[in-house]
């Protein structure tokens, strides 16, 4: 199990999670090793643009919502480097970033899921 799988669990869970992820595929929005803070989230609030720790075809990926699909209950992740990871349900959807290196990502607050 990596990392990235053993924070989605915890925020599966119901915990928020500070991080530092490592990569480039999602500068100049988040570099490698910048504190990231992870909350559950409710998908039905997503909007594109938003970060959020998603599971598609196997891989966890903290990466952006590029397109919705409420009515299937799906949202599409990419990077920001626009290579598209593909399609994920609701269900595998875990977490929205509100906040990386300390300053909030506007807009994320509404979307978290309570309790």
């Amino acid at each position: 199990m990596g990392v990235l799988d053993a924070v989605a669990a915890r925020v599966a869970g119901g915990a928020t999670v500070e991080f530092r992820p490592s990569g480039s595929s999602m500068v100049p929005l988040i570099r490698s090793r910048q504190a990231v803070v992870v909350a559950p989230v409710d998908p039905s609030r997503l909007a594109v643009g938003d970060i959020v720790l998603a599971r598609v075809a196997g891989t966890v990926y903290l990466h952006l919502v590029s397109a919705l699909d409420p009515a299937r209950r799906r949202v599409q992740i990419s990077n920001n480097r626009g290579r598209v990871n593909g399609w994920t349900g609701h269900d595998r959807v875990f977490g929205i970033c509100l906040a990386v290196d300390g300053v909030p990502r506007a807009g994320t607050a509404d979307k978290v899921r309570p309790g």
